[in-house]
């Protein structure tokens, strides 16, 4: 294993990503396995860095007296010329000669060493004071002409050597080493969830088919394992996976790029997510017309969940191979270096064969578009079993309600390039089995529950839940389209009405407009058109309602992860965010 070079708490020159210019930071923790340093500036922005993008103090100089400063806080038009100086640096009122500047900042450069090795000031870390948190706010971390440029220093320089007999302390003994922290409660977590999803899913469907069906008899008794195994639909499943797969590859849609990755390199994607979907529905209207007896798919649905779960197992298990020879670069920030935790949420960031991303991919096709083809086979299924000529009106708006969201989802399929899944989480079993078996057999469930226990929803009650879903529809397309508009163009005109707060990474937040009625309305939305597609199936059980009840447990999870890496990015002015909009998905709850 490489040695690092830096220790924790030591402080050093970070590199602002995507500029040459260095600012002063301090080493919070080191990740072993990515050799990525966790540094934080001096504002509280706290990033990873790789460790060519750090140098030493010494190897570091100001401008000398004479250069000329661009600083905005220089009145314009002055003719005067004054050092520049570092982000957290008050600025000088005399000038000085060269060798004498240069003289008083080696000085103060050693002074700033030394005081970070002091106990009483290692605490500043986590107590700025006033005055602290104003310089911070006062010298942003947007790149200007005037900051620290890297300069090449003799390795003659003198080194800093505290005298005999002194108390100096280093950080890393005060504070001790910060390790990486896992999600998901760790390894005993991950590890429950991949035995338990699995186990839960099947039990769930299970419940499902019974006539009467009773959570008083639950868990209902598990079928052998020669009843659920089918070769046939193994097959199946994987010629869906295959015709997906070839669509996804088809030279058609535009190609863009996606977000910066870790060494600045932008990967590129096609869309064409929408096409494919077009080309599966002539597919399946073609295999309609020729007879295909689609009513297989609803009475071997449980073969066919074991057939997708064995087969995002496998992927699972080849993606973790794949990345035990992985670069670092390439690694995912959410991993960790463990290999049962890594298993889960996938160590490879954007695993590709050629140009064939496996995660984008499996995002939005195999199980997207096949929860519509899955919810068609129930509303074929309920019409055969119940004897009617057309479907009941409650499968006709779980159906609709449904396509409607698949449809929203692949025409802004550029959307997702900006998501945690893409940019943060690798690609492991968490995303496969959720892609690949959750999507299509779990999100179809109220489609499903129709067929064996139909339910009459009158038309003014149909027109309610209809209004709830449009409600919620709005909601979630107008606050993902303004999110999306502003990552493109913040200075688009006809955004100008909205108020933001600007951070150190130079990007600025939302404050107003759906962003400052909460801070993820998107998420609001999504909660209420999940409840508008479960109130069809009445009120007789709880089952239908499950998808409502799960879908919060899960925003209010991916809200906290949210939270937490926003708070990292955005350092001080995400809290300044959160005081302006203090709720986080539902207004005067939560």
């Amino acid at each position: 294993m490489p040695s690092r070079k830096f220790a924790d708490g030591e402080v050093v020159r970070g590199r602002w990503p995507g500029s040459s210019l260095y600012y002063e930071v301090e080493i919070l923790s080191h990740d072993s396995h990515s050799q990525l340093y966790t540094v934080q500036y001096k504002d509280g922005t706290e990033l990873e860095l790789k460790e060519n993008d750090i140098k030493p103090l010494t190897s570091f100089r100001q401008r000398k007296s004479g250069s000329t400063s661009s600083s905005p806080s220089r009145r314009r038009g002055s003719r005067s010329r004054s050092r520049s100086r570092s982000p957290g640096r008050p600025p000088r009122s005399s000038r000085r000669s060269a060798s004498a500047s240069h003289q008083a900042d080696m000085k103060e450069m050693r002074k700033e060493v030394l005081e970070v090795k002091l106990t009483p000031l290692v605490l500043e870390k986590f107590h700025l004071s006033e005055e602290i948190r104003s310089m911070s706010t006062q010298y942003s971390l947007r790149p200007r002409r005037e900051e620290i440029k890297l300069k090449d220093i003799d390795s003659k320089e003198e080194n800093i050597v505290p005298t005999k007999g002194s108390t100096l302390l280093k950080t890393s003994e005060v504070l001790g080493t910060q390790p990486k922290s896992l999600e998901f409660g760790g390894v005993p977590g991950v590890f429950l969830i991949m035995l338990g999803l699995p186990t839960f899913l099947f039990l769930l469907l299970l419940l499902c088919k019974e006539e009467e069906p009773s959570l008083l008899n639950f868990p209902p008794p598990m079928p052998a394992l020669s009843e659920l195994w089918d070769t046939r639909a193994f097959a199946i499943y994987f010629f869906w996976f295959s015709l997906q797969a070839l669509f996804y590859i088809l030279p058609i849609g535009k190609v863009v790029e996606g977000m910066p990755l870790a060494d600045g390199r932008r990967l590129k994607y096609r869309l064409n997510g929408f096409y494919a979907f077009l080309l599966t529905c002539v597919a399946v209207g073609a295999a309609l017309c020729r007879g295909v007896e689609l009513h297989y798919v609803y009475r071997h649905f449980l073969p066919l969940a074991l057939a997708a779960a064995t087969f995002a197992m496998a992927l699972s298990t080849y993606l973790a191979v794949r990345a035990a020879w992985a670069p670092p670069a390439a690694l995912a920030p959410a991993s960790s270096g463990n290999a049962i935790y890594d298993f889960f949420i996938g160590r490879e960031l954007n695993p590709r064969i050629g140009t064939f991303d496996l995660k984008y991919f499996c995002e939005l096709r195999p199980g997207l578009i096949g929860w519509v083809v899955v919810n068609l086979v129930m509303l074929l299924a309920e019409m055969k079993l119940q004897d009617q000529a057309a479907p009941s009106l409650a499968m006709i708006l779980v159906n609709s309600f449904q396509l409607l969201y698949v449809v929203d989802a692949l025409w802004n399929e550029e959307a997702l390039l900006t998501t945690m899944d893409i940019t943060h989480d690798g690609f492991g079993f968490m995303l496969a089995f959720g892609d690949l078996v959750w999507v299509p057999f779990i999100y179809s469930f109220q489609a499903f529950y129709l067929v064996n226990h139909p339910n009459e929803v009158s038309w003014p009650m149909a027109s309610l839940i209809i209004a709830l879903k449009l409600c919620g529809y709005v909601i979630f397309r107008c606050a993902n389209s303004q999110k999306n508009a502003f990552r493109k163009n913040p200075t688009d005109p006809k955004l100008a009405h909205l108020k933001t707060i600007h951070t150190s990474t130079g990007k600025n937040l939302l404050v107003s407009g759906w962003w400052g009625f909460v801070r993820h309305p998107n998420y609001l939305g999504d909660l209420i058109m999940a409840l508008a597609w479960s109130l069809p199936c009445g009120f007789k059980h709880v089952l239908p309602y499950f998808y409502v009840i799960y879908f919060t447990v899960l925003l209010v999870h991916r809200e906290a992860r949210d939270e937490r890496h926003c708070r990292k990015k955005y350092g001080l002015a995400w809290e300044k965010y959160c005081q302006r909009v203090p709720y986080r998905i539902f207004p005067y709850v939560y």
